[in-house]
């Protein structure tokens, strides 16, 4: 059975607020994926998983074409970094058929707590530019990066925007906003990867995950717009509260399980 008109109009508007968050600095399928998971409880796990990555892609693209209007990109480095994020995003959602991931939660938990911290006590975090990296160095670090994130998106796949965006500050030296735009195209590769291989086992339900994916793009559409006109300080401030509610999230899994 289809959701009622009711059930469906929360789904989307969890979906709208899920782009937008998921557009400025990622965590946006902290949740659409609940959302999925409260209001259709009898379809099975894949089938919701799947779902959710039809609005996932359709937001993501749509921020980052946005951002990359305003946002010097660095093509050359990053179309290899998503095409290995795209292979291990599909590595991990075909190991996840296979192997349980109970175990990355707890583990995605304590890593969150680092960088919370960590960012908190780094006013000078992400806000300006610092490529200290050869074209080489900044290559094999962001291949490095893809693939690890790429294959934690296929296999787990909370927060991995927000990793990526922390990946790109924290390790390539980039500042928010430009992490953010690289971000969301590895983030494209990644949900690419991830939803054709949902949907070629027919786990997508289209009648709710087209209305989702209009609603995701449509939040999308205003984060990117409130994070170009307020930089990197309002980024920064926005992925200290996200990581705080992911932190929060998955303390209350960990705690309850």
């Amino acid at each position: 059975m289809m959701p009622d008109l009711s059930t469906l109009l929360t789904i989307c508007a969890c979906s709208f607020l899920a782009g937008f968050i998921d557009s400025i600095v990622g965590g946006g399928g902290l949740i659409q994926t609940p959302a999925l998971l409260i209001n259709l409880p009898t379809y099975p796990l894949p089938t919701l998983l799947g779902t959710s990555k039809f609005p996932s892609l359709a937001g993501t693209l749509v921020g980052a074409v946005q951002y990359t209007r305003r946002v010097v990109v660095q093509w050359k480095q990053l179309w290899p970094m998503a095409a290995v994020a795209f292979l291990a995003s599909a590595a991990g959602s075909f190991t996840l058929t296979r192997v349980p991931n109970v175990f990355m939660k707890p583990l995605a938990l304590l890593i969150l707590i680092g960088v919370f911290i960590y960012t908190l006590l780094n006013r000078n975090f992400g806000q300006q530019v610092v490529i200290q990296l050869t074209d080489r160095q900044l290559r094999t670090r962001m291949l490095a990066l893809g693939g690890v994130l790429g294959f934690y998106d296929g296999f787990f796949g909370p927060g991995t925007g927000s990793f990526l965006v922390l990946g790109f500050v924290g390790w390539l030296g980039f500042d928010f906003l430009r992490a953010s735009a690289h971000a969301k195209w590895v983030n494209v590769a990644t949900n690419l990867a991830s939803l054709l291989f949902f949907a070629s086992n027919g786990h997508i339900l289209y009648a709710v995950a087209l209305p989702m994916a209009v609603a995701n793009l449509s939040g999308a559409t205003l984060g990117v717009r409130l994070a170009l006109l307020r930089g990197n300080g309002f980024i920064r401030v926005f992925f200290l509260c996200v990581i705080a509610a992911t932190i929060l999230r998955f303390s209350y899994d960990v705690w309850r399980n």
